[in-house]
């Protein structure tokens, strides 16, 4: 159905193409989408069916469902009860719940406010051990006793099968069922759903594999021995032998199967022997300015915020100027190796040098967002900070005293002596506050009630000017996308989802603020000297050219909004309806795919970057650069007539071998 919203002057949605209204019938059609992370904050599957469920429930209305287990806690604060609309769904609750096992029913509070079928995994657990007869004898599959996480998948995957069967027994042949599962602990649900034979159409998404993260975990060197690795044994050694075959097991069992990114569906390929129908990359809700200003705005007001937090932290030591810092910042689970952390801290290094070497005046701060275990916060951060409130107090204590005896003055037609008009209290009170101490930087996780950075994750992200993401493992990367959204330049690998997802769909990303390091056909050494000269590049920009950075930036948000991405989940479904009921569903395999991608082409004007154009002085001057023409509007404008034709997907940089398994579309 047509979805409305407000676009800013300068979006690019005018190049998206086309897509063709959907001909499924969705009145006599109903779509569950299940995961362990429905109403459930977990990980970022959580971010990905929450994010998603306003554009499905927009789509599918009353005919969308979303399934998982149930907790009393997140029940009470992010649910509200309510009872079925549909009778057949009323009645296969009620077979459950006439059965000892206890079901809940209402409206997720997020945006869209999509239907959830909750599952009590306590109140059924006493089932387990018949349970575990039915998996061994259905699959061969055996699960430790003392695996909890594994043995609770199960009983919830029981759950859902035994409700698919309760509901397709009501329902008849109208309306079909659609049920999407997400992740290995999703799969018992398919699996046993599949064995008995339960007529609806399946879908399994898996958002990285299990081997593959901790394979990664493990510094092992993953893509190029992907055709090398035992999979049985290096699962059997990690002792996550039995959901390795459970995973797999979904993945064989499914209609179809669908992975997040390029990369991980070369992986996938690899580690779970069936190559992925469809690639579903991961999508946000995009909420646009009606004016480009606007989130320039917020940048200038959030950057702000952090020249305090830098000021108060520094202080005693504050010996560079803050109008010429820049703001870095690395995010994501501490997970020093997959997340590049260890590469960026060197590269750090050989920044630090280029900066000395060549006279840059530029400073660059730098901030890791990992959240980790903790005591307390570190008393000389915090003091650092009292002592900035208090030097500020103090300044507005004398400015206003200052201020009134200046007016008084004034008012009397005389011009103050300014060495008399501050006593010698003013002195005394300026001199105790200088005194007080002095700090060294402590870095500390993001919260709007933290007592050193009272800020959120996105206000924090408005104010930086650059994020810094060379992951090694990362099946999509939500931390890059989230910067794109808001119109922050960021670092990303061809390793990553979300670097593949860019590179397929523009011709020079470098130029929209999208850097991709090279950490998959590049020695560990050569990458990490292409992100120091990446960051390098970064600093050299002045001003002016930053603010055009971030415009361009900003206008690549309609390619990661939902209401484009989610036409690879309807073409999922679509395929797993013509494949679970041919007769009704038919579908032309041979007609290439709608989902077929495009390029955004690179922009015509102004160089984002020194290292497009370079000068022959290592800084270029604000002078300089204010006298090169621009409008963003008419650089958009030439956008949106100038994209590329399709492109293929899963193409190798020319002269690069390509990798064991990988697909060539």
């Amino acid at each position: 159905m047509p979805l409305s919203r407000s676009l800013s002057m300068s979006s690019l949605s005018g190049v998206l193409p086309a897509w063709e209204e959907d001909d499924l019938p969705i009145e006599d059609l109903l779509l569950f989408e299940v995961a362990w992370e429905v109403t459930n904050k977990v990980g970022g599957i959580y971010t990905v069916i929450q994010t998603k469920a306003k554009i499905t429930a927009d789509e599918w209305g009353e005919n969308y469902y979303m399934m998982g287990p149930y907790f009393e806690h997140n029940f009470k604060t992010q649910v509200e009860g309510c009872e079925p609309p549909n009778p057949a769904i009323r009645k296969a609750m009620d077979s459950l719940i006439h059965n000892g096992c206890q079901v809940h029913f209402g409206r997720w509070l997020i945006e869209g406010s999509p239907y959830v079928i909750l599952f009590d995994i306590g109140s059924a657990a006493w089932n387990l051990d018949r349970w575990k007869g039915d998996l061994w004898q259905t699959c061969n599959i055996g699960l430790p006793y003392h695996d909890r996480e594994a043995n609770d998948s199960l009983i919830l995957g029981s759950l859902i099968a035994w409700f698919f069967k309760e509901l397709t027994d009501h329902l008849g042949d109208k309306p079909n069922v659609i049920s999407h599962f997400h992740e290995w602990q999703a799969g018992p649900g398919l699996i046993l759903s599949r064995s008995r034979k339960i007529p609806m159409a399946t879908v399994f998404t898996t958002h990285a594999t299990l081997l593959g993260r901790y394979l990664c975990a493990g510094n092992a060197d993953f893509y190029n021995n992907l055709d090398k690795f035992s999979i049985d044994k290096e699962a059997g050694e990690r002792q996550i032998y039995h959901r390795y075959c459970l995973e797999r097991a979904a993945v064989h069992c499914a209609h179809v199967f669908t992975t997040v990114s390029q990369i991980t569906a070369v992986e996938a390929n690899h580690m779970l022997h069936r190559k992925p129908d469809v690639v579903t990359p991961n999508g946000l809700n995009v909420k646009k300015f009606s004016a480009m200003h606007e989130f320039q705005n917020l940048h200038s007001t959030k950057k702000t915020r952090i020249q305090e937090f830098v000021r108060g932290h520094f202080y005693g030591h504050l010996d560079f100027n803050l109008d010429k810092t820049l703001f870095f910042f690395i995010a994501g689970r501490y997970e020093f190796s997959n997340k590049g952390a260890d590469i960026f801290l060197e590269s750090l290094s050989r920044l630090n040098y280029l900066l000395r070497v060549h006279r840059n005046d530029v400073t660059v701060v730098v901030f890791f967002i990992m959240p980790a275990k903790t005591n307390n916060f570190n008393v000389e951060s915090l003091k650092g900070q009292a002592v900035r409130k208090q030097l500020w107090d103090t300044a507005q204590t004398v400015k206003e005293k200052f201020g009134k005896k200046l007016y008084d003055a004034l008012l009397k037609g005389q011009i103050p002596d300014m060495n008399s008009i501050l006593d010698r209290d003013d002195f005394t009170i300026m001199k105790r506050a200088i005194y007080a101490t002095q700090i060294i930087f402590h870095p500390e996780f993001l919260s709007s009630t933290s007592p050193l950075l009272p800020m959120d994750y996105e206000d924090f992200v408005r104010g930086c000017h650059l994020g810094v993401f060379p992951s090694y493992y990362e099946p999509w990367g939500y931390t890059p996308g989230e910067c794109t959204v808001m119109g922050i330049p960021s670092v990303t690998t061809n390793l990553s989802g979300f670097g593949c997802f860019m590179e397929e769909h523009i011709s020079d990303p470098a130029a929209y603020g999208i850097y991709i390091v090279d950490r998959r056909f590049r020695s560990p050494e050569e990458s990490c000297n292409q992100l120091t000269q990446f960051m390098f590049s970064f600093c050299q920009q002045s001003r002016r050219q930053r603010i055009i950075q971030r415009n361009r930036t900003e206008r690549l948000s309609d390619l990661l909004d939902w209401r484009y991405l989610g036409r690879f989940y309807v073409h999922a479904r679509r395929l797993a309806l013509s494949r679970a009921f041919p007769d009704k569903f038919k579908m032309d395999n041979t007609a290439p795919l709608k989902t077929e991608g495009f390029r955004y082409p690179r922009p015509s004007s102004v160089p984002p970057s020194p290292s497009a154009s370079l000068h022959s002085t290592p800084h270029h001057s604000d002078v300089e650069d204010d006298d090169e023409p621009y409008d963003e509007d008419e650089e958009a404008e030439r956008d949106r007539l100038n994209i590329k034709a399709p492109f293929v997907l899963g193409s190798v940089p020319k002269g690069k071998k390509k990798q064991p398994g990988e697909s060539g579309n």
